[in-house]
């Protein structure tokens, strides 16, 4: 597809002005936007010209254009510059300069800062447990009553469980459970362990004495452990939107975001920067104008997770994708340097 020079400038001004009003823009609009003069007859033939192309849709409600998912497509593709504001970039740096914070962290606080700088939801998923076993389970004890149980996988990834006991154990049963533990689930897929430990309460309750206790204990941290991890941040910034005001269809939208194994189907499609502009989403997304923007970071050498925004087709992409790289990229650097 072909479009001449002010073919481009019209476009470009046309995506950008209705990212920024959600109004559809007219020829007179236009003419007070370009910087260069020209009639607003002649603006009106080539708006019809990239209607035609199937980059602008006109409206019911209005004689102005908007972009259709074919023009913001062509939009991300060949004309987007990336940019991102001096004042989105210092807040997301206070987060990497910090110390002593985990990557579970640090994914958290940069989805809410995300959200909250561009009025999108973000996702943030992490490793998915189906392909991570466990490695090893180390117990250190508090005091008589609590202990921190650190779980690793063999990707590397390092979860803790503090956990809270009713009454005291004693340093020979933790010691010995452990020990069973780490002899009987090493190697076993994280969404296995569960049943593993049915499995292994006999053997349990004949060498630990408060073995229903620990039991317990270890069966809730696997739950959490092995659980999809994902974390979604400024959902309740789809009510502001004016695409999703018709009520059933916002509660389509919530309903959505609650589908952790759809967000996955849609990550595993990516395999660095993805964007995923309307009707690319019809099949899984079940909305028309709902956009994905993703981007994969990968750590300690094998474990990947990926955040994604979600918001209306009429989101600023330049500015968006720009965003999830430099988050991605700022992950990836502090943790693989550490």
């Amino acid at each position: 597809m072909e479009l001449t020079q002010r073919q481009i400038k019209v476009f470009k001004t046309i995506v950008e002005e209705f990212t920024r009003t959600a109004e559809p823009v007219g020829s007179h609009t236009l003419m007070n936007l370009l910087d260069f003069s020209v009639s607003s007859a002649t603006l009106r033939n080539e708006m019809a010209a990239l209607e035609e192309m199937g980059l602008l849709e006109k409206t019911h409600t209005s004689s102005g254009r908007i972009p259709s998912s074919k023009g913001y497509r062509y939009y991300v593709d060949h004309l987007m510059v990336k940019h991102i504001e001096p004042k989105m970039m210092n807040a997301l740096q206070s987060i990497f300069d910090s110390r002593n914070i985990s990557m579970e962290e640090v994914v958290r606080q940069s989805c809410d800062i995300l959200s909250q700088m561009t009025n999108l939801t973000t996702v943030a998923l992490g490793p998915d447990s189906r392909y991570q076993s466990l490695q090893h389970i180390t117990l250190i004890p508090l005091n008589e009553r609590s202990a921190v149980a650190i779980f690793v996988t063999n990707h590397g990834h390092t979860e803790n469980k503090t956990f809270q006991f009713p009454y005291s154990v004693s340093m020979k049963d933790l010691t010995t459970c452990c020990d069973l533990l780490n002899e009987r689930l090493v190697g076993v897929p994280l969404n296995e362990v569960v049943d593993r430990m049915m499995d292994l309460k006999p053997l349990l309750a004949a060498n630990v004495q408060r073995h229903e206790m620990l039991f317990e204990a270890f069966v809730n941290a696997f739950v959490t452990f092995a659980s999809d991890q994902v974390y979604f941040s400024g959902q309740s910034n789809m009510l502001y939107q004016p695409e999703f005001a018709d009520i059933e269809k916002l509660k389509k939208m919530m309903n959505i975001l609650e589908d952790s194994s759809l967000w996955r189907e849609i990550a595993s499609k990516n395999s660095g920067t993805m964007v995923r502009i309307g009707h690319d989403n019809a099949n899984l997304l079940e909305v028309d104008d709902v956009s994905v923007v993703a981007s994969k970071f990968k750590v300690h050498g094998e474990e990947e997770g990926q955040l994604m925004i979600v918001g209306p087709t009429r989101m600023p992409y330049n500015e968006v994708v720009a965003l999830m790289e430099y988050v991605s990229r700022q992950i990836e650097e502090m943790f693989n340097d550490d």
